[in-house]
């Protein structure tokens, strides 16, 4: 019999692990025909809201960016999307971002599909126009060895343009992969793992991870990680960029 008092889910105050047998499904207004579990929200002390979103075949997303920008990615299945006077088909591994004060629909899913969402408040910028909706997808071709260790390839699916201020990535770690050092720093993250397994350090704390767990970083949060087991471990994760890193 399972145990139903044990999980791996973990929340601190500057971190958290969200594993899926704690969802608690949530209601977002236009968005139908689905559950939606809200990862990661300002709630918890987060600047950013990472959501996944489950369609059935009657599965509609409609609304419209207001001071969020958002960025779906298709993690499995596949649906239409209306944004921007195009309409797209969309299927794993692709995405697309939709900049603030643009009405989407998606619809017509394959049953099953699964979208994951960044929201961010989206930041302006004195003398760069707000980004435009981008389609793409992802793409090993387009992943670069990182840091000249050939295990570890991440792939920018945003421009590294001073327009966006956030940033969203893909890293694979290949068997026996891990960050060269403990990192440090300002920027916040929330990702999803969507393959393979890890154990990830995060402020002195350590963690086994596997496909379908979540992670939240909040700024300062020291993190380092290696893949386990006997596949690749991949990550789709976002971060704040490209904006002064003070208010005053």
């Amino acid at each position: 019999m399972k145990i139903s008092a044990l999980t791996r889910s973990v929340v601190k105050p500057n971190h958290a692990i969200i594993a899926p047998d704690g969802y608690i499904n949530s209601n977002v207004p236009g968005w139908t025909g689905c559950t939606v579990n809200v990862i990661i929200n300002e709630q918890m002390g987060a600047r950013l809201c990472q959501t996944l979103i489950t369609l059935t075949e009657a599965g509609r997303l409609v609304g419209e960016t207001q001071a969020a920008q958002i960025f779906f990615y298709v993690v499995q299945g596949q649906c239409r999307v209306a944004v921007g006077g195009e309409t797209r088909e969309l299927s794993a591994g692709q995405f697309v971002y939709i900049p603030i004060g643009q009405a989407y629909e998606f619809s017509q899913p394959e049953a099953g599909t699964q979208l994951l969402t960044f929201h961010k408040v989206y930041e302006p910028l004195a003398g760069h126009a707000t980004p435009g909706i981008l389609f793409g997808e992802k793409d090993d071709r387009k992943a670069p060895v990182y840091m000249n260790d050939e295990a570890l390839r991440i792939q920018e699916l945003l421009p590294n343009e001073l327009a966006f201020d956030m940033a969203v990535n893909i890293f694979t770690y290949d068997i026996g992969g891990h960050l060269p050092m403990v990192e440090t720093h300002i920027m916040e993250h929330g990702l999803l793992y969507l393959q393979g397994q890890a154990i990830y350090m995060l402020d002195q704390q350590w963690y086994p991870v596997k496909k379908g767990d979540s992670i939240w970083m909040a700024p300062y949060c020291q993190q380092w990680a290696t893949a386990m087991g006997q596949e690749k471990s991949v990550y789709i994760y976002y971060k704040n960029v490209n904006r002064f890193p003070t208010v005053v």
